[in-house]
């Protein structure tokens, strides 16, 4: 009895929500409509210390627009973000709103031709993915080096408490080039001994 080979059911890759459907859009140039749409976040965005988390709300206020080469997509982008100060490392929460401008290129068009794969987004199968886009926009407008507050004092450098908890703070430390000396110097005595 000979064994019947079944090829592989082809895998769907699941399509990310900021990924637009532009089905509805004809393909002539000055074609356009708009979405005003809230989507969860597909995956944690932005930078080390301060991004827009995963499934957080992320605000489209977008115009989808053809043109002779493809698809351009412009509006704003808003969400809130989340992170730590790159002081003192409290938490700190706070909103990004990005403006976009990127266009797609369809298939078989002089601009798909002759653009890198990195240079242009694509139209594949009728979809534009703004993820990228998102991803590169939301960098550029993210603070590298979040604060709490701009006179934020951080952490004190020798035990690492909260200058702005202990605002007195000190630490009376004699710069190890001198600890030679100091340790020739008297002891002070207690007041029990006068």
């Amino acid at each position: 009895m000979a064994r019947q080979h079944s090829s592989p059911t082809p895998q769907r890759h699941p399509v990310s929500p900021l990924a637009l459907n532009i089905a509805r859009l004809d393909r002539r140039p000055g074609a356009t409509f708009c979405l005003h749409h809230t989507v969860s976040s597909p995956s944690r965005i932005g930078l080390d210390l301060i991004a827009i988390e995963p499934g957080a709300p992320v605000e489209l206020d977008l115009r989808v627009e053809s043109v002779s080469e493809g698809v351009l997509v412009t509006g704003t982008l808003t969400a809130p973000t989340a992170g730590e100060c790159a002081r003192c490392l409290t938490a700190v929460s706070s909103y990004v709103q990005v403006s976009l401008t990127e266009l797609f290129a369809y298939p078989d068009t002089a601009t798909d031709a002759t653009t890198a794969q990195d240079e242009v987004g694509r139209v594949v199968n009728g979809i534009v993915d703004l993820e990228q886009s998102i991803i590169d926009a939301v960098g550029l407008e993210l603070p590298l080096s979040p604060v709490c507050r701009a006179d934020c004092p951080g952490l004190c450098p020798e035990c690492g408490v909260s200058l702005a908890a202990e605002p007195g703070h000190h630490h009376d430390l004699i710069d190890p080039r001198w600890a030679a000396l100091a340790a020739m110097l008297p002891r002070e005595r207690d007041a029990s001994q006068l």
